[in-house]
């Protein structure tokens, strides 16, 4: 099948390329000239563990390929994926300028029956908003349909291959042949593919990401109880996560969420229960909880040097906002640099994918190292924001004749609070006795 993605950011890179692994010819429109050329020579644009071995395995066979030219793109293709971002608004609300300016101009260029796809995160009612972009100036007959993403970012590749579900909205039998067709490869072990109408789709996608990180604040505010009573979150946690109908994942405390899509998404759907004259009271307070969260260990870091971070060298260990990612999108260890460095701490950090990224950002007000150890070398603190594997077993003694105080602020729960204390560590975590 010839397939459209218009968008090459990230859900848009993975889809176009996923979907020409199973040997549909796939062309990407972005309106980026120095992303398409980057892409035409054959390199992936962003770190995601498995792309790069797909994309140059497709490149090579002449099924994936990149335009700047959206009339070239879609040339012939049955289905064209709208994978265009929808940043947040001032007041929380997606803004859908990129997606409706797409859709104004998709309509002359239509020349046969085609099925329009939003695979962007996107309102209630946005399907019903492109097709009548499309249909303003459109000549034939088309299809807009509604398949949001759920694509973890580390895992996407897996996450697209070999999906949980498949969500698609559409009220037309012709369109759901069609995505019943494309997708029947990526569902051979029996997982589903969930029809239903366009707005249930819209809604479906918010309200995964909004409970998920419900489940992520709420085990933050049991760990911050925690603290207080006396209780070992690692406990408290694993005595809950058995329970079949609360599960275990997305119950380690830390110091918040952060990316592209939980603080987006969360804020979007509340946005939208505003509209709609509803106070969504629990979103509200998830919201509130992951922004006091994201910096809860600060406090802690300047009780321990008497009030004073002045001068003190921390050494930031992880910048993306999880592992296996380059992504900085409201990663909490941004804010937790940005308010060291009001302070007038010394800030040295190291991320084995994110650096780059956050140099744009932060560019030379703090110091960038290519190993953990280079970053630690005279820290008064380790502060660790990312949960890279290779933070998970460092090599203690050589830390130790490394810093210059033994002292580690953990922001994600790695290490054995009784290991610490043998090893002779001050060390502070979430929802667990410090030592």
């Amino acid at each position: 099948m010839k397939i459209a993605v218009v968008g090459t950011g990230y859900v848009g890179l993975v889809t176009g390329t996923c979907l020409a692994e199973t040997g549909n010819t796939v062309t990407c429109i972005d309106i980026d000239e120095e992303k398409v050329k980057t892409l035409q020579g054959g390199k992936v644009t962003i770190y995601e563990p498995g792309l790069t071995l797909l994309f140059e395995r497709n490149v090579k066979q002449n099924r994936l390929s990149f335009t700047t030219d959206l009339r070239e793109g879609i040339k012939d293709a049955k289905i064209i994926f709208l994978a265009l971002p929808t940043p947040p608004g001032e007041d929380g609300s997606a803004d859908l300028k990129y997606i409706l300016k797409v859709a104004n101009n998709l309509g002359p260029l239509l020349d046969s029956y085609t099925v329009i796809v939003d695979k962007s995160t996107v309102p209630v009612g946005t399907a019903e908003k492109v097709r009548s972009a499309i249909a303003s100036t459109a000549k034939v007959e088309f299809d807009v349909v509604s398949n949001p993403e759920f694509l973890r970012e580390g895992v996407a590749v897996d996450d697209f291959m070999k999906p949980e579900r498949v969500v698609v909205g559409t009220n037309s039998p012709k369109a759901q042949k069609l995505m019943e067709e494309l997708y029947a490869p990526f569902v051979r072990q029996g997982n589903p593919v969930i029809f239903m109408d366009e707005r249930s789709a819209e809604l479906t996608k918010y309200a995964a990401n909004s409970f998920l990180a419900t489940k992520i604040s709420f085990m933050n505010e049991i760990a911050n109880l925690c603290e207080l009573l006396g209780a070992d979150v690692d406990a408290v946690r694993k005595g809950i996560g058995s329970d079949s109908r609360i599960g275990k994942r997305f119950l380690f405390p830390g110091i918040g969420y952060g990316g592209s899509c939980f603080p987006k998404d969360v804020q979007a759907l509340a946005k939208s229960a505003s509209d709609a004259n509803y106070d969504f009271k629990i979103l509200n307070s998830v919201m509130d909880v992951n922004e006091s969260q994201r910096i809860t260990l600060m406090d802690r870091i300047k009780k321990h040097f008497n009030g004073e971070l002045k001068g003190k060298k921390i050494a930031v260990w992880g910048l993306a906002f999880k592992p296996h990612t380059d992504d900085i999108r409201e990663a909490p260890a941004l804010y937790n640099i940005e308010y060291l460095l009001e302070e007038g701490a010394i800030v040295t950090t190291h991320d084995p994918e994110a650096m780059e990224n956050v140099k744009k950002v932060l560019g030379e007000k703090i110091s960038y190292f290519s190993n953990p150890y280079d970053a630690a070398e005279g820290a008064d603190a380790v502060f660790i924001a990312t949960e890279w594997p290779e933070f998970r077993s460092p090599d203690f003694e050589r830390l130790s004749a490394l810093m210059k105080n033994k002292v580690i602020f953990d922001g994600r729960n790695l290490y054995d609070v009784n290991t610490m204390k043998e090893l002779g560590f001050t060390y502070t975590s979430i929802g667990r006795k410090s030592v």
